[in-house]
């Protein structure tokens, strides 16, 4: 007997089987695709507030930046922690002597009072830093 005929006569022809290759395939391919995303994602080395919302803005590089946070009730955060004003000012003048180009990023909650916002920019530009920048959310079309 031929092995055609041993084949038909065992009941049928190949067994099905599952290819582990184009799914091995896929997964990688949304492994990259999540990896890229989060990479992609602008992350804020303050506390979480609600941001006011501007239409024109620009990307920001928060190297070598330090975060300031205001909240609603006007309390400051310095990368995430929270400082009282005395150790604001003093951690604003250490990091003019360490960082050769200094930046301050102010992260304020849109209900902020403004008051808080311009001591922080007073204070900065005491130090001698004269890159502050607002982070603001894109407003929304309307």
């Amino acid at each position: 007997m031929s092995s055609l005929q041993d084949a038909l006569a065992s009941g049928g022809g190949k067994k099905a089987r599952i290819e582990i290759i184009p799914l091995i395939d896929v997964i990688f391919f949304l492994l990259a695709t999540f990896v890229l995303f989060t990479l992609s994602l602008n992350k804020s080395g303050g506390l979480s507030v609600a941001l006011p919302a501007s239409e024109t803005s620009e990307a920001r590089s928060p190297d070598g930046a330090v975060t300031i946070s205001i909240t609603t009730e006007g309390t400051l955060a310095w990368d995430k922690t929270p400082v009282t004003l005395d150790e604001f000012i003093a951690r604003l003048q250490a990091y003019k002597q360490v960082e050769p180009n200094p930046k301050v990023l102010i992260n304020g909650d849109e209900n902020a009072m403004f008051a808080q916002v311009r001591y922080v920019v007073d204070e900065a530009r005491k130090a001698g830093i004269s890159k502050v920048l607002i982070e603001t959310r894109i407003k929304p079309a309307a």
